[in-house]
């Protein structure tokens, strides 16, 4: 019975989270109703695996809300909306409608925005702490954009590593093909001397004697996961630096402010304890 009543408390505690600010629910509420849609029609159209990526969606949509009454910290809303934003744009449109391969740029923006919203949550994690009277140490605004910084391209790595083992394991082609003109290799070298060899101006790759008409060689791979940690670079170098900034001059309004996760209120925290009584 004591187990029920935790998970019953705690799914009031999401849900009261879920709709305790009104723009972040409306936001919330739309996204799902446009999720589930898309369900009921790949779900007609035979199409399971996109029915299994949609409820994906529903689920990591609530994870914002989870995250909140777990740790019991407050996420902006601007934050919350962002990242709602973020799963539908990676998940429904870029998998399920092909914005990863209608629109080139696609996945380098999401991923500029991985290595930004990754950078705010990392330096989130060390700021609440360095934040909090109960601890008797101050980190510095250049080790905080530091620690952001890391954190933000360990999560970038380890993504790559996983579009890597799904590729490898499942054939998915997360790592998206290149098509390239000229590839050199010590590999093509036929003294073995190690020296380099160029094939330039590829026009046409030849299979089996049939022509994949790309108009070039294909990359597999390389060159999408360089780029991916490149941009996601560019996004964790711009909030840390942004981040320094903040923690520098805290008594300035910032953009970093309404990104960065607070713990609960001292209020709130008494009314939770509260009603878990």
């Amino acid at each position: 019975m004591k187990g029920k009543q935790k998970v019953r408390k705690f799914y009031r505690a999401v849900i009261a989270e879920l709709t305790e600010n009104r723009n972040t629910f409306l936001v919330y509420v739309g996204l799902r109703m446009l999720v589930v849609g898309v369900m009921i029609l790949q779900a007609f159209n035979h199409n399971y695996e996109n029915v299994f990526l949609c409820i994906l969606t529903l689920i990591l949509m609530i994870m914002p809300s989870v995250v909140q009454a777990t740790f019991r910290v407050e996420l902006p809303s601007a934050l919350e909306i962002i990242i709602l934003c973020f799963i539908f744009s990676a998940e429904i449109l870029g998998e399920i409608r092909a914005f990863y391969v209608r629109f080139p740029y696609w996945d380098t923006v999401l991923h500029t925005l991985n290595g930004f919203l990754c950078a705010a949550v990392g330096f989130s994690l060390v700021d609440i702490l360095n934040r909090d009277k109960r601890l008797k140490f101050e980190l510095s605004p250049l080790f905080m954009a530091i620690t952001a910084f890391c954190f933000s391209m360990t999560i970038g790595v380890l993504w790559e590593f996983f579009e890597f083992a799904m590729d490898s394991l499942w054939h998915l082609d997360m790592q998206k093909d290149t098509v390239i003109h000229s590839i050199y290799s010590v590999m093509l070298d036929p003294t073995h001397q190690n020296m380099r060899v160029g094939i330039t101006d590829i026009q046409n790759v030849v299979i089996d004697g049939k022509e994949l008409g790309l108009g070039g060689y294909l990359d597999i791979g390389l060159i999408d996961t360089m780029c991916d940690l490149i941009v996601n670079f560019i996004g964790a170098v711009t909030f840390s630096a942004m981040g320094f900034f903040y923690v520098k001059h805290r008594d300035r309004a910032s953009l970093v402010e309404k990104l960065v996760p607070e713990r609960w209120s001292k209020e709130k925290q008494e009314k939770e304890e509260s009603e878990n009584v």
